[in-house]
């Protein structure tokens, strides 16, 4: 979901200044009465109302030891992602280190047998 225009927000705070309610600016421009109500405590609060960015995750397991990953895997390339798993000392499951190695560009595929 996009976030509302600035130009939407100012119309909105500009109607509700010159003295209509939440309910109203909210049927008028067809958004909900709580988001004119979060839009007024925004501007009151922060001073802007612009869109707020987006909230954000918990780091990654493995954002810290990404250097020595790469490191253990150029001292051992033909490492299974179980032994990288061990060598790193990091308590993750297979899936999560693989995905880590892909975001690093390292792929981990075997080359076949010489004949």
């Amino acid at each position: 979901m996009n976030a509302y225009s600035l130009d939407l927000r100012e119309r909105v705070l500009m109607d509700f200044d010159t003295g209509m309610g939440n309910e109203a600016v909210a049927r008028k421009y067809r958004v909900s009465s709580r988001w004119v109500y979060k839009l007024r405590r925004q501007r009151a609060e922060l001073g802007s109302i612009a869109p707020l960015k987006g909230k954000t995750g918990p780091q990654p397991k493995l954002a810290s030891h990404k250097q020595r990953l790469l490191q253990l895997v150029k001292e051992q390339p033909d490492a299974t992602l179980s032994e990288l798993r061990e060598e790193l000392g990091v308590n993750v499951c297979v899936a999560t280190l693989w995905k880590a190695l892909k975001e690093l560009g390292v792929t981990l595929k075997k080359s076949p047998a010489c004949r």
